[in-house]
């Protein structure tokens, strides 16, 4: 098992893991994304946020983001299913371990059709104070369906947290609902990291 001295190691460590797991380029757009557009790069995360050293890397990391805002005192995180489930996760057992719990709690994309037909799941309720999470942020569409949702069920968003920023006008339509966005890594960050792969 890796031990890592300082956040900055963990974080180089996990643009590692993203680029070996998670990134994909081609010279032509191939791959549609889910806004509709087509893209010549792609990020599907949970080969890395399903990998127990990825969600050992994302826990800390943004659990320490979260921490790291004083004023944010949040019962819950979680975001629309399903990219944003093993993030939340992973931030939830973070907690648990560094000994200030805070439940996971999933957003459904419709309503359980039985038993209590519920849009949320986990132990989160009326009042309560939660920070979105997200894997990917292209438009935004995904953290803001979540958010209109939570606070439709009555919860309090202090805010987002997200894995990657592709830097496509996400973050400031996310804003727009006068909810404060925190990026872990951005499209920037990566793509300069892939290019040092290729020299």
């Amino acid at each position: 098992m890796r031990s890592y001295r300082s956040p900055e190691k963990m974080r180089q460590r996990l643009i590692e893991l993203i680029l070996e797991r998670t990134f994909k380029f081609t010279d032509e757009p191939t791959f549609k994304l889910a806004s509709g557009t087509m893209s010549n790069f792609y990020f599907n995360c949970k080969p890395t946020t399903l990998n127990s050293e990825g969600m050992y890397l994302v826990g800390n990391l943004l659990y320490e983001m979260i921490k790291g805002r004083r004023s944010w005192k949040v019962k819950g995180v979680g975001g629309l299913t399903l990219g944003a489930d093993p993030v939340a996760n992973a931030i939830a057992y973070t907690s648990y371990l560094k000994g200030e719990p805070v439940e996971a709690f999933v957003v459904r994309k419709e309503p359980k059709k039985h038993g209590t037909m519920l849009w949320i799941e986990g132990n989160v309720k009326n009042g309560d104070k939660v920070v979105i999470v997200e894997d990917v942020i292209t438009t935004g569409g995904s953290s803001k369906k979540a958010i209109e949702r939570a606070r439709e069920c009555g919860l309090k968003v202090l805010g987002v947290v997200v894995l990657i920023d592709r830097q496509e006008g996400g973050r400031k339509a996310i804003e727009s609902l006068g909810v404060p966005v925190k990026v872990l890594l951005t499209k920037e960050e990566i793509f300069k990291a892939y290019q040092k792969t290729l020299c």
